[in-house]
């Protein structure tokens, strides 16, 4: 999936034993999760601690203290002779990107040289948003690049393209694989384990040295996992917006007043024939309306994604609301109290303070005791979402996850004598019956209140994401833009306003298929075991919360901060987000 912007402003202020002075001192630290590695001075190093606990194979045994990055960040460079490339700092780490905005549009001919049709293929969540969006900026461009939507014979998205403008009749709508054969472009955005499955046809549709382009990285993990790779005569390149298709045009709509508000995209070049990769790749995202763009490989990108949207994006929140929701309506609280104080607490004002004033404002409002009850929350929690968030990480680098969604995928349809088995929905049960009640009266622009246990757990949450994502040597451009603006900017305003379980039943194929799959492991694990700690009174981990108020990642989210538009995402109640394909269903 992919972030929308939000308005974060340059309140966030690091504690200065996180300034990057302090970040560049450096020793070497106890191995842990698998790596060696170089870490801060001033957080304090893994260590194994000998409890009781540890001898029942629990996160909670453990008992380490958080570290910054155990494998260095990958150091990505790219040239362009078209627009301007800037270095930025994050935690230390030099980082290179573009600026968007509609006063770049001026260059997309520059940038798409050689270019004479666009072919996006797919109208699920990202089609309609992307086609719109390069159609409307080049029209501003006065580009003559034609803009075409590539559709299977039969398709009911059919209508839904001409609804917006494209036709037969002027040639921006037409068959599937006419549109691969014709199309100097080739955005691939049908769904995962649809390309999984077509990917050899659409291959050799194509024209000799045109470009493929891909939204996630999903192809090239399941081409590795059957030790396969892209044909050498095409070039492979892949812009992914950190948002979910809506939030995409919305933003644009949005934006066209401000000079760009958009969503940030991450971009990669995969394979260059011709030297034309990279500006092709930023044109594209600049005329999708990215704020800014940030560079990336194919192979990191779908491993942070997947593993994103299984996370903090989506399935571990489904996980964690759920676990607080039983536990809170168990101690007493009423149904709708319990609603408001989990998901509406989660999704409105601790979306909005992090977004709009770093995580660290969220644990710095609180009251003395409030403070204990997040410390309490946080220190329970941390360790067990850590521990099924390095499995699930695993899981996707491994190829493990990825096969899991291609063999879905072909399970919705009747084989080898079985019936099929689409996805159900999750919408029916008692929790998400009580969020409609709730929505139903809710004020509006109220946040819901600010719980400070259900803060402490979604923060929790958020740093062990942002730790395996560091020890696994990602990028802090990629990190913060996977595990916290996209979380707080662009899916959750659309939970907020819809609620989870809209979420899970409507956004992509594969993220629906990964929160349903991992979302119980988050809910289990918060119940076994950080819950169980909380109420056996296990005493709270000082070092996990010192090292989550000095860390240097909230020096990084404050640049990330400088450099989109103070927009928030505007999602009406009664706006209509359901994708294309699932609309006759709902």
């Amino acid at each position: 999936m992919a972030a929308a912007t939000s308005s974060f402003s340059p309140a966030l202020t690091a504690p200065p034993s996180s300034s990057s002075a302090a970040a560049s001192k450096t020793y070497a630290a106890p191995s842990s999760l698998g790596f060696s590695s170089a870490v801060s001075k001033s957080l304090h190093p893994l260590r194994a601690r000998a409890t009781r606990a540890a001898t029942n194979g629990s996160a909670l045994g453990a008992r380490m203290v958080s570290v910054p990055a155990i494998k260095t960040p990958l150091s990505l460079d790219f040239e362009t002779s078209v627009f301007n490339k800037e270095k930025i700092n994050l935690a230390g780490h030099d980082e290179y990107i573009v600026r968007g905005g509609r006063d770049l549009f001026h260059l997309l001919p520059d940038a798409f040289k050689g270019i004479k049709q666009i072919g996006v293929i797919g109208w699920g969540s990202q089609g309609p948003a992307q086609a719109q969006n390069l159609r409307d900026s080049l029209a501003e461009a006065k580009s003559d690049i034609v803009v075409k939507i590539g559709l299977r014979k039969g398709s009911r998205s059919f209508n839904e393209a001409r609804a917006v403008g494209f036709t037969e009749e002027s040639g921006t709508l037409g068959d599937i694989w006419e549109t691969v054969s014709s199309s100097d472009l080739v955005l691939l955005l049908i769904s995962d384990s649809a390309q999984a499955d077509n990917y050899e046809k659409i291959f050799s549709h194509m024209k000799p040295n045109s470009i493929l382009g891909l939204s996630h990285g999903f192809l090239l993990g399941h081409l590795q996992s059957v030790g396969l790779d892209f044909p050498k005569n095409i070039s492979v390149i892949a812009v992914c917006p950190k948002g979910m298709g809506p939030s995409v045009r919305r933003l644009y709509v949005q934006g066209k007043e401000i000079n760009g508000a958009g969503i940030n995209s991450s971009f990669a070049v995969h394979q260059d024939v011709d030297g034309r990769a990279t500006d092709v790749a930023l044109g594209w995202s600049v005329a999708l309306g990215s704020p800014f763009s940030f560079v990336t490989t194919l192979e990191q990108e779908y491993k942070s994604d997947i593993f994103g949207e299984r996370g903090i994006l989506l399935g571990a929140v489904h996980g964690i609301v759920e676990s607080l929701f039983r536990r809170y309506t168990d101690s007493g609280m009423s149904e709708d109290s319990a609603y408001k104080n989990t998901v509406e607490c989660v999704t409105g004002i601790v979306s909005r303070t992090i977004s709009t004033k770093g995580m660290l404002e969220i644990y710095n409002s609180l009251s003395e005791a409030d403070k204990k009850e997040f410390e309490a929350a946080y220190s329970a929690s941390y360790y067990p979402c850590m521990d099924i968030l390095y499995e699930c990480y695993e899981d996707v680098a491994s190829g493990s996850e990825i096969r899991s969604v291609v063999l879905a995928g072909r399970r919705f349809y009747e084989k080898d004598g079985l019936p099929a088995f689409p996805m159900g929905k999750i919408d029916q049960t008692r929790m998400w019956k009580v969020g409609e009640r709730v929505r139903a009266t809710r004020p509006v622009g109220d946040l819901g209140p600010l719980h400070p246990f259900t803060a402490g757990v979604f923060v929790a949450l958020m740093m062990a994401q942002i730790e395996v994502l560091r020890k696994k040597g990602h990028s802090y451009s990629e990190i913060i833009n996977e595990s916290v603006i996209e979380s707080v900017d662009s899916l959750n305003p659309f939970m907020h306003a819809r609620g989870v379980s809209f979420m899970v039943d409507n956004c992509s194929t594969t993220a629906r298929l990964g929160s349903r799959k991992w979302a119980p492991r988050f809910d289990y694990i918060l119940t076994q075991q950080a819950l169980v700690a909380v109420d056996n009174g296990t005493p709270i981990n000082q070092d996990l919360i010192s090292n989550f108020l000095s860390d240097p990642v909230h020096g990084a989210i404050e640049v990330c901060a400088q450099l989109r538009p103070t927009v928030d995402i505007s999602v009406p109640a009664d706006a209509d987000f359901v994708r294309p394909e699932l609309r006759s269903s709902n």
